[in-house]
């Protein structure tokens, strides 16, 4: 029964402690029905009710999004709501109610309420404040510029909803409110060829800035249109974002984002294609391309869009969250067919950037909380700290230990007035009335010592936390070690409550693009025929930059005169930039070739670097666009790699020069000498037919293409290929280049050792006969109605064999400054990484090798789902299971799943070592290189790589997540790739709850809120990809860095600071309490005060309150340097080390056991003789009992200051200040004389100061109440110190030691690479791990240590794919892609239907040569060409 009882108990509170506030305010967004659109026709006639309104189901939500909380109706209840979550405010509530009866009161109840109202109110004005800044960056983005179609006869039918009143609109007046619009870029350029109808030169162009037309307006019309809404002519108009209606034409600029789910009428390029940037909502940096729906590509202009008889209808699903995802029809009653489909290719979503294109336009299809992004994200949540959460228990405890306190007076108190009532006590005269009796009286006694005891939960404890609070986040943004040079931005507390858990973090959940990379894609290094060629150290990063220009100009001013530098100026030109790769060496041997002929030593190298360059300047899909003005030429490619790759090319003077059709121009380092004997420029360029497209998709991982040559009489028929190393290995012709392929392997190995990007190039040339019969076989795949994927790459695969090998490329996807030493020191801190990104997950694993999340010595394990033939996602995670992790515990002898509770992972050594009895299978020395030739073979640990299918069925039951979760947990990283906005918050959540850890996650898009909202702290990076992340975070950082810092330094600090001061806090008021209650044992347990009530009324006010708050603003564990240089001293904060229900107990016990010195010490001395005066009267109660007071504040006050690790100035200031206004309060309240007003004390200072008891009880007390603890501090720091002792010992010895090299761990970590992923969990759990020393033993790096030297490629450790069982070496392979996308798509369309049109046209000319590679152009090779083998 007792059992039950405790469990239905414990239900209750989890309940209690699980209630959400928001879920009382935030709507839950239901699914509206499926939706029609109505475009230039009118609303059908039952959309309407009998009283003429639009009914509910038809009216579309505004396109005001909001992220903040409040309201101005919400404010006050939802803020009060969230206060009176803690326990302590309800029980003040309760106090002060109380004290407002007659017979219960104090002081003047209105005195006894204000310090709640004080508290409530500061924390209000304080979360006000937060939320007002999520107004304004809501404002920010609401008021973004859009272009919308307007003219006085066209009328959107659709209703929407009306927008909703926030602060601003509802408090500011709308004549007051600032009218600027936001533009939707920094700049808004007009795309060329389109007029604002507006003349500068004109006086009479009266037309307003807000109106844009296609076409030249007459003069008449100028002179009597003044303003927008007068205009009649179909035109352009700008207006806010949140005032974009369901229905409405848009008309988006290149660079703008969109600001609404929009339908795609037409674009500004050939064939109606949009090329869009998705970053913000799947984490892709490769652009996607989008196509309008055929019927609607006449919609080009505001005249056609507005005309009546261009009606038509969109049905539409209902809104969802599904990103991949949406079906629509639209009805065109003019068009045959008059119903056509339109899907995802045909749509922009909210969130997206128009990227490569001059204009797009479209017609709204979902608004605001409708639109994608928004349904991937929730509300914003009210977050309380895990100090906090942990306070309500302990408040909880002390609120029983009061109520146990009074009834224990309450109970005693009544038993002694029925006992001597009837002995004629004069004290109980009277008491036999109904309301003045011994058992009534036994009630009032409990609610007297309820009003006696209250500071046992001190209501100035909250006011002190929200003070301490706010300085700590006042500190976080005056750090100037966070603050980006750049930008001037500074780091900013959006939340204030949450500081203390930034010292908390156990997992980090990050989001890839904008994050951790900069969205940038340079070409590092290149192997070509054995060679590695590296681009100079010196390269600018800014190619535009005047030191970029200036450091260009100087490197090709040194080169000799014989050596001119390649690429020339003209060539460097061409793509409007100056050359970002440069190397010397190529230079040179560019140059070289240029004078060698086809017998000359040099012969080799110019094929190999000719045929290499020229597979990069023609193996791709991109398009190009030449400047009318600069005649400089754009790439505009869907992939970031791609146009890396061609414009490295083109750096090196291989410049790609466009397509027409299906005919390519290339541009080569030797087209130079044909300038002068030609008329055309296209004369001098090599010219290529594009014959087929093998596309790129995530199991073939390679491309190619198949080019005919057209130059004279040389019409061979090439294959070019680029793709990832093991691929194109095991399709190269046997026996051949074995050489070369092995020094390639070896530069691809340390390639990706260095986190680069790797792809490998190769080629073959088709004999006429054999391309032929090939043709004909792949345009019957191409046709085929069953299995025509399958067919399609089965027949590639045919002509993708015996292919030479050229060399390999080496790109760098940029990392944010310092994400490398952030994440490996993250980790040496013993926080878990994962990462959760859109990208597809091949360039997940290369971001996390060149993040240090996988470590050169991780094995990769991957789990991916949506193949119908491969194993389940369940059996892979089961095969993972039993391959590498068979002494786990997961699974038993049958391999059937083990039942129980998921074991949380604590790093305290016997927690740590009893709960994980897992030998992994590869041990990490750290120093892998001593121990022997065969390291490589057995590496370090294990990263889990999923994707989003594959969490799509974990998720699906409880058993699935749970495996996800115990595998996820023996692995150091995981990485969640293609993953949904959706999914990243519920990865989130299966730790958070699945573990009960601390967790924070960060990000810099819209793709990222719900990631952010559902960790316990989200941190926003203001990038690139707008302010949804920073407007929804907790905190906003400008770097990924800076949360090093953030977390190890602040976050550290402000946990040690608020826990240590909560528990003080506790203690002191102990103390006082206890004094208290020692003296009911001697007043009949009557509540009644020891000492003068102002001295109790001041004990959290004056007396003892500035020790606790220096303790939270200005106590430090160790110096932040140290802290930084030490990443493992986290785990103190890591594993709660500053705050728990042990040292809530003992602080307890502390306060007890000084009161009991103090009351008993103090009452004993002053009783134990007749009198403590000269004159011989017998002394009185406050007369001793201010020899408490003063007691019990120079012991609270001492103890406190014992308890902090750093005694600065206002530490001093802090603890003895209180000390000194308790001795200057009763030297002059002691003399207010009766006649100014009425004090019990009147005098008191006389008999106290002048007694030789109060001078001896006050060392006395103090010595024995603080030698239990400073002897057991002492015992602690000199014989069993942990890391935080020697190191605050060592920094007082050496203030200037540099830690980074003196410190190291005994588990080998000394030896730790920036490179390394290895995690420091192993040894963290140890109670010192850290040593000093002063020689230069242990300040070896890695590379200095003695024994063999491995190369780069043994450290490679294997990935293996658990849905088909291949197991392989990672080298870097990474190419982004938009698989099967429109505008690939399009390309094919076009080479098919030539194919079907010229049956001929694949025929070669008979005769032609065929040499071994690409050749170089005849005019420039002085000799023949060698003969083929």
């Amino acid at each position: 029964m007792a059992l039950n009882t405790r469990n239905r108990l414990t239900e209750f509170y989890t309940k209690l402690t699980a209630f959400n506030v928001e879920n009382l305010f935030v709507k839950k967004r239901k699914s509206g029905p499926p939706r029609t659109i109505f475009i230039n026709e009118d609303l059908p006639r039952d959309y309407w009710d009998n009283k003429g309104k639009i009914k509910p189901e038809y009216l579309y939500t505004t396109n005001q999004v909001i992220t903040s909380k409040y309201t101005i109706l919400t404010f006050l209840p939802r803020n009060l709501l969230e206060q009176f979550r803690r326990v302590a405010n309800v029980f003040f509530l309760a106090i002060a109610v109380l004290q407002f009866f007659g017979v219960f009161n104090t002081i003047s109840p209105g005195l006894v309420i204000l310090p709640l109202l004080i508290v409530v109110g500061i924390t209000a004005i304080k979360d006000g404040y937060e939320d007002v800044k999520r107004h304004q960056s809501d404002r920010r983005v609401n008021h973004t510029a859009i272009k919308v179609l307007s003219s006085s006869e066209w009328n959107n039918p659709n209703i929407m909803q009306p927008k909703s009143r926030t602060f601003v609109r509802g408090l500011v007046p709308k004549r007051l409110r600032p009218s600027s619009v936001k533009p939707n870029t920094a700049i808004i350029e007009k795309s060329e060829g389109v007029g604002d109808g507006s003349d500068p030169d004109n006086p009479t162009s009266s037309f307003p800035e807000d109106v844009e037309f296609d076409e030249e307006i007459p003069e008449h019309e100028r002179r009597f249109s003044f303003h927008s809404h007068h205009v009649k002519r179909p035109h352009w108009k700008t207006i806010i974002w949140e005032d974009v209606r369901v229905g409405d034409f848009v008309k988006i600029y290149d660079n703008e984002s969109f600001p609404a789910d929009i339908l795609i009428c037409a674009t500004s390029e050939d064939e109606n294609v949009a090329f869009v940037e998705t970053k913000n909502l799947d984490g892709e940096t490769n652009l996607k391309s989008r196509t309008s729906v055929p019927e609607l590509t006449h919609l080009r202009t505001a005249a056609a869009c507005a005309k009546k008889e261009n009606a038509f209808s969109v049905e539409l699903n209902r809104p969802d969250n599904n990103m991949f995802r949406l079906n629509s029809t639209v009805n065109i009653s003019y068009a045959t067919p008059p119903r056509v489909s339109a899907d995802m290719t045909n749509v922009l979503l909210r969130g997206t950037v128009l990227k490569n294109t001059s204009w797009v336009i479209g017609v709204v299809l979902f608004t605001g909380e409708d639109t994608k992004i928004v349904q991937n994200s929730g509300g914003t949540p009210s977050k309380q700290s895990k100090v906090e959460r942990q306070m309500n228990p302990q408040v909880i405890l002390n609120l029983i230990l009061l109520a146990l306190m009074a009834t224990a007076c309450a109970i005693v108190d009544s038993i002694l007035e029925k006992r001597d009532y009837p002995a004629g006590a004069p004290w109980l005269y009277g008491d036999n009335t109904s309301g003045d009796n011994p058992s009534i009286n036994g009630l009032v006694t409990w609610a007297f010592a309820l009003i006696t005891f209250q500071n046992i939960v001190p209501i100035s404890l909250y006011i002190s936390i929200e003070a301490v609070r706010t300085c700590q986040a006042a500190f976080i943004y005056f750090d100037s070690h966070m603050v980006y040079e750049k930008t001037g931005q500074a780091t900013l507390a959006r939340s204030w409550n949450l500081s203390d858990d930034l010292g908390q973090i156990e997992y980090i959940f990050s989001d890839k693009t904008g994050t951790l990379t900069q969205n940038s894609m340079v070409f590092r290094q290149c192997s070509i025929g054995g060679q590695v060629y590296a681009g100079n150290a010196g390269n600018p990063e800014d190619d535009s930059s005047p030191k970029a220009k200036e450091s260009t100009t100087s490197k090709s001013d040194s080169t000799s005169v014989d050596a001119p530098d390649i690429p020339t100026k003209e060539t460097a030109a061409a793509t409007g930039k100056q050359p970002f790769f440069h190397s010397d060496k190529l230079s040179k041997d560019l140059s070289t070739i240029l004078r060698s002929d086809s017998n000359s030593p040099n012969a080799a190298l110019a094929r190999a670097l000719n045929g290499f360059f020229t597979v990069l300047a023609l193996c791709h899909t991109v398009l190009t666009s030449v400047d009318p003005e600069t005649g400089k030429i754009e790439y505009k490619a869907q992939s970031p790699d791609e146009t890396a790759l061609v414009k490295a090319a083109a750096d090196v003077g291989y410049v790609f020069r466009g397509r027409e059709r299906e005919i390519l121009y290339l541009q080569t380092p030797f087209s130079n000498d044909k300038e002068n004997h030609v008329e055309d420029q296209k004369d001098t360029y090599e010219k290529y037919e594009l014959l087929n497209i093998l596309e790129f998709n995530s199991a073939r991982k390679r491309m190619s293409v198949v080019l005919r040559r057209l130059d004279g009489n040389d019409n061979r028929v090439f294959l070019l290929m680029k793709g990832a190393d093991n691929v194109v290995f095991e399709r190269l012709r046997e026996g051949v280049d074995q050489t070369l392929k092995d020094q390639t392997e070896m530069h691809l190995s340390e390639f990706a050792n260095e986190g680069l990007r790797t792809l490998t190039l190769a080629y073959k040339i088709i004999p006429d006969q054999e391309y032929e019969v090939w043709s004909d076989k792949y345009h019957e795949a191409t046709v085929a109605l069953d299995n025509r994927e399958d067919k399609i790459d089965a027949v590639s695969d045919e002509l993708e064999q015996n292919v030479r090998l050229l060399g390999a490329t080496a790109i760098e996807d940029k990392l944010q400054d310092g994400v490398p030493e952030t994440i490996a020191d993250l980790k040496r801190a013993g926080i878990k990484v994962w990462v959760a990104t859109g990208d597809k997950l091949e360039t997940a694993i290369a971001i996390g090798h060149s993040t240090n999340l996988i470590g050169n010595d991780s094995n990769i394990v991957v789990i991916r789902g949506g193949h119908d033939d491969s194993p389940s996602v369940y059996q892979q995670m089961v095969g993972a299971v039993q391959e590498f992790f068979p002494e786990s515990g997961i699974l038993d002898d049958n391999g059937a799943i083990t039942s129980g509770v998921l074991h949380r992972q604590h790093s305290s050594s016997s927690f740590h070592n009893s709960q994980r009895p897992i030998p992994l299978q590869r041990v990490q020395t750290g120093i892998s290189s001593i121990v022997g030739s065969d390291n490589g073979s057995r590496p370090g640990g294990f990263v889990l790589v999923v994707d989003g299918t594959a969490l799509g069925y974990a998720f699906a039951d409880d058993k699935n997540k749970d495996l996800l979760l115990r595998l996820a947990m023996l692995c150091e990283g995981v990485i969640c790739c293609r993953v949904s906005p959706l999914q990243k918050a519920l990865v989130v959540k299966l730790v958070k709850d699945g573990l009960g850890a601390m967790t924070l996650a960060i990000g810099d898009g819209a793709n990222d809120v719900s990631m952010i909202q559902a960790a316990d702290v989200g941190v926003g990076i203001s990038g690139e990809e707008g302010l949804q992340a920073v407007n929804s975070s907790d905190y906003a950082i400008a770097q990924f860095r800076f949360l090093k810092r953030l977390l190890l330094v602040h976050g550290h600090w402000s946990y040690a600071r608020n826990g240590n001061m909560i528990l003080n806090f506790f203690y002191k008021n102990i103390v006082c309490i206890g004094v208290l209650w020692w003296f009911q044992i001697y007043d009949a347990w009557s509540s009644a005060y020891a000492f003068e009530y102002t001295y109790l009324l001041f004990w959290n006010s004056f007396w003892t309150i500035a020790p606790v708050i220096a303790i939270g603003i200005f106590d430090r564990i160790a110096d932040s340097h140290i802290l930084m240089a030490l990443p493992e001293l986290y785990r103190f904060g890591r594993e709660g080390s500053w705050f728990s229900m042990k040292w809530f107990v003992l602080y307890m016990l502390d306060g007890v056991y000084q009161s009991a010195i103090i009351y008993f010490l103090i009452t004993y001395t002053y009783s134990s003789t007749p009198t403590s005066r000269t004159d011989g009267y017998g002394q009185y109660q406050y007369e001793f009992t201010t020899t408490m007071v003063f007691s019990a504040v120079f012991v609270a006050n001492l103890f406190n200051g014992l308890n902090t690790a750093v005694w600065t100035g206002w530490v001093f200031f802090a603890v003895f200040i209180g000390i000194i206004l308790v001795w200057v309060y009763t030297a002059i309240y002691n003399l207010i004389s009766p006649g100014w007003f009425y004090t019990p004390v009147y005098g008191n200072d006389i008999f106290v100061f002048h007694s030789a008891y109060f001078w001896l009880c006050l060392p006395l007390t103090i010595c024995l109440a603080l030698a239990p603890r400073y002897i057991l501090k002492a015992y602690k720091f000199i014989f069993a110190p942990d890391d935080l002792d020697i190191m605050r010992w060592a920094s007082k010895i050496n203030p200037h030691r540099d830690y980074t090299k003196e410190a190291y761990l005994h588990n080998g970590l000394q030896a730790l690479r920036r490179s390394s992923s290895r995690a420091i969990s192993e040894g963290e759990g140890s109670t010192s791990n850290i040593s000093l020393h002063t020689t230069n033993t242990h300040r070896r790096s890695r590379s200095t240590i003695p024994g063999p030297q491995q190369s780069a490629a043994s450290f490679s450790a294997s990935r293996t794919d658990m849905s088909t069982g291949i197991r392989s070496v990672h080298r870097g392979f990474d190419f982004s892609a938009e698989e099967g996308g429109p505008a690939i798509r399009r390309m094919q369309s076009n080479l098919s239907e030539r194919r079907s049109s010229q049956p001929g046209a694949s025929k070669a000319k008979s005769g032609s040569k065929r040499s071994r590679v690409l050749s170089i152009s005849k005019s420039l090779i002085k000799r023949k060409h060698p003969t083929p083998p």
